[in-house]
């Protein structure tokens, strides 16, 4: 099961013909929406900056399968809790996380390494 479907109990959405980060930016000009706020379809979505980075997580398959982790946001910032295996892994998530449209920041502090 992905990151998507475990997290929020949906189906990936069909992957939009622009790039999210496009999506982002126009919803957010177009709609007045905040980055973080804006969800993986382009409307305003409360958890949108989370749902957006729980499919950048399932399209990378280093960290795919990674089940032990979950992800949250407070306004722009990504929250990461739970269990990583290494601190490859989670500098990865990291990675991933802080890319994303609308990420101010990524907290750490609630995971586990190990």
């Amino acid at each position: 099961m992905g990151w998507f479907k475990r997290l929020f109990g949906l189906e990936k959405p069909e992957a939009p013909a622009e790039p999210m980060a496009q999506v982002v930016q126009q919803a957010a000009q177009a709609q007045s929406i905040a980055p973080a706020k804006v969800g993986p379809d382009g409307n305003f979505d409360e958890s949108g900056l989370a749902k957006r980075v729980a499919l950048a997580f399932d399209s990378d398959s280093e960290v795919a399968d990674i089940e032990t982790v979950y992800v949250a946001q407070l306004s722009g910032t990504v929250v990461l809790k739970g269990q990583v295996p290494s601190q490859e892994i989670l500098d990865k998530l990291v990675a991933i996380a802080s890319a994303e449209e609308g990420a101010t920041g990524v907290q750490t502090d609630q995971v586990t390494v190990g």
